[in-house]
């Protein structure tokens, strides 16, 4: 009833929220995304989209169709890889940022092994920054995470938007200098935190400095300063400032998939777990918290 190349192009749609970057990233025209979206529509009876000229929305029942989508494409995968006898081979090096913990990822990651169990998959969780830089350096072949902004590399998976968060009740004096609550260098929250609140002349500083997101979570629950968080990850127990706070925006932050050197003993390992994540349909809107 549904084809799979039809859940995978409305997959496409649900994380990028646009038609276009879907048809960039499945390297189709945008009139066959919208043909493969349609059909799907019309297989359900139901819309799963609310569209205009300026955005894209999951409806309801689209919500719905996201685990439906998942839980269909990762059987035709398994029954694909059983019948035809393929059995990846080799060690895989994946990075992560801690962002990551409060989503899907480590249900897609034991998902991947099982179907996988001959990739030894080495798993590296780090700041976002030091990702890029041990990418880069060819440490790793595989990497998830934060994108700076401005930059255009790496394949998209979803785009959110950055903001401030703190203990709920929390209130900030505008004749003080903003507590800081920060990832170590070379953060990517931290650095867009900084540079917003120096592009407006606002005063800040450093309250708490932790490489473990369980660490600042700990120190924002107890008040001791606000911290630039993912509006669709922001862990239990804290909550978004209000706009009368008089903190700036902080604007979209990307999520994306990077490949390294691509080593012949890990390339089609790296390119199963992408495919993997992209079908999944990580995303804030499926995350545990």
């Amino acid at each position: 009833m549904y084809e799979p190349h039809q859940l995978r192009t409305f997959l496409a749609v649900a994380q990028t929220l646009s038609f276009t970057q879907a048809a960039r990233r499945l390297g189709l025209r945008q009139s066959t995304v919208s043909q493969h979206v349609r059909r799907l529509e019309e297989a359900t009876g139901r819309p799963l989209f609310s569209r205009d000229t300026h955005s894209v929305r999951l409806t309801e029942d689209g919500e719905a169709m996201l685990g439906f989508a998942r839980t269909i494409l990762a059987a035709h995968e398994r029954a694909a890889a059983y019948f035809t006898g393929t059995r990846l081979r080799g060690r895989l090096r994946f990075g992560a940022s801690e962002d990551f913990v409060l989503t899907r990822l480590p249900e897609v990651l034991e998902s991947f092994r099982r179907d996988h169990p001959e990739v030894d998959l080495e798993l590296t969780v780090e700041l976002s920054g030091t990702l890029h830089r041990r990418l880069e350096a060819g440490r790793l072949d595989l990497v998830l995470a934060k994108r700076r902004p401005g930059d255009t590399h790496g394949e998209r998976v979803w785009q959110d938007t950055l903001c401030w968060i703190g203990a709920p009740g929390l209130r900030l004096d505008p004749d003080r200098p903003v507590p800081l609550i920060l990832f170590p260098p070379p953060g990517i929250t931290r650095a867009r935190a900084l540079e917003v609140l120096e592009e407006h002349g606002r005063p800040w500083r450093i309250a708490c400095t932790s490489g473990s997101l369980s660490g600042l979570v700990a120190a924002a629950r107890a008040g001791l300063g606000v911290m630039a968080h993912t509006r669709g990850l922001v862990p239990p127990g804290l909550v978004p400032l209000p706009p009368r706070s008089g903190l700036p925006e902080l604007g979209p932050v990307d999520f994306v998939l990077l490949h390294g050197g691509r080593r012949p003993s890990a390339q089609e390992a790296a390119d199963a777990l992408a495919q993997a994540i992209l079908a999944s349909g990580l995303s804030p809107r499926t995350s545990a918290a």
